[in-house]
């Protein structure tokens, strides 16, 4: 999964860092820091910190793929050079 904040949108609600804290976290009061790359492992607290984020800021590639048919895209990509 690829993660995209819109930083400018961001409002520091933090109920992502709530959520998902392996993903986001606050810096101070207002500054979230977050992974952009998050592992399959992470994608329900993922997916409820999108959910639950009030503006709107968060993004995911990749967040309603399941698994096997991202495993099936790669093998098809590497197998058709």
């Amino acid at each position: 999964m690829r993660i995209v904040v819109d930083l400018n949108r961001c409002q520091g609600y933090a109920q992502c860092a709530f959520l998902a804290p392996d993903i986001f976290t606050m810096h101070g009061d207002e500054a979230l820091v977050y992974n952009p790359r998050a592992a399959d492992e992470h994608r329900e607290s993922v997916a409820r910190a999108v959910a639950a984020c009030p503006v709107h800021a968060i993004t995911v590639e990749g967040l309603d793929e399941p698994s096997a048919t991202r495993s099936e895209h790669v093998q098809e990509s590497t197998h058709g050079r």
